[in-house]
């Protein structure tokens, strides 16, 4: 094996020993907001315009009606993505189903 090779196969191993050790540490944020439940009709509603239904950091650059850069949705890149989505969905459930409310305003 070259040196560049085992260069290589160093700092990848180093970015993903980093990336574990990322994820073990935001395991038990990542069980907090899963266990999450809301009760009340107050708190739903306030998580629901909290956290955005789609990313607002997506957009498409447009000159003369063309598109010549799309920006692609970023907040896939936060670790937390999938609790905040879920924990915005239990919102959304709880509102239509316990307080038989319309949720057509946040989506």
């Amino acid at each position: 094996m070259s040196i560049l090779n085992r260069q290589s196969t160093q700092k990848s191993g180093i970015f993903y020993y980093l990336y574990h050790v990322l994820n073990m540490m935001l395991q038990p944020l990542r069980q907090w907001l899963d266990s999450i439940e809301t009760r009340n009709a107050k708190v739903a509603k306030w998580v629901c315009k909290l956290i955005p239904a789609q990313c607002p950091f997506e957009r498409d650059i447009q000159f003369l009606g063309r598109t010549i850069v799309h920006i692609p949705p970023l907040c896939k890149l936060n670790p937390l993505y999938e609790q905040f989505i879920g924990l915005r969905f239990r919102a959304l459930c709880f509102l239509a189903d316990e307080c038989g409310e319309d949720i057509s305003a946040y989506c």
